[in-house]
C-alpha cells in the first residue's frame, strides 16, 4: 500500500511561482515512476508531468513545457513540481500519482495510487 500526500498549493498571481511536494509512504517509492496530474472545474483530469524511477526521463504536457519542472528525491520519498510563470489557466487541483512501471506514462490508467490533491489558484 502506498499513501501520497501533496502540499504546497495556494493562491498566486499570474507570473508567479509555486512548488508542489508529494510525500510518499512505503519502501517501493524509488522503484516506480511518478506523475503529476491536474483537474480544473468542469474538465477532465489531465497529465502534467512525469518522471522515471531514476530521474533520467521526464515528460511534460505541451501546455507546461518550459514553465514546470518535475523532480524527485528518492532518499526523501518525495516528488516535486516546480511551477514558474503561472497562468490563470493553470488553476486546478493538482494530484500526484505513482506509476505502475518505471517509466512515466501519460494516461491516468498508467498510475495506480493517487494523492488527495492540492488546490492551485492563479489570479489574473
Amino acid at each position: 500500500q502506498v499513501q501520497l500526500v501533496e502540499s504546497g498549493g495556494g493562491l498566486v498571481q499570474a507570473g508567479g511561482s509555486l512548488r508542489l511536494s508529494c510525500a510518499a509512504s512505503g519502501r517501493t517509492f524509488s522503484s516506480y515512476a511518478m506523475g503529476w496530474f491536474r483537474q480544473a472545474p468542469g474538465k477532465e483530469r489531465e497529465f502534467v508531468a512525469g518522471i522515471s524511477w531514476h530521474s533520467a526521463m521526464t515528460n511534460y504536457a505541451d501546455s507546461v513545457k518550459g514553465r514546470f519542472t518535475i523532480s524527485r528525491d528518492n532518499a526523501k520519498n518525495t516528488v516535486y513540481l516546480q511551477m514558474n510563470s503561472l497562468k490563470p489557466e493553470d488553476t486546478a487541483v493538482y494530484y500526484c500519482a505513482k506509476a505502475r512501471s518505471v517509466l512515466p506514462g501519460v494516461p491516468s490508467s498508467s498510475y495506480d495510487y493517487w494523492g488527495q490533491g492540492t488546490q492551485v489558484t492563479v489570479s489574473s
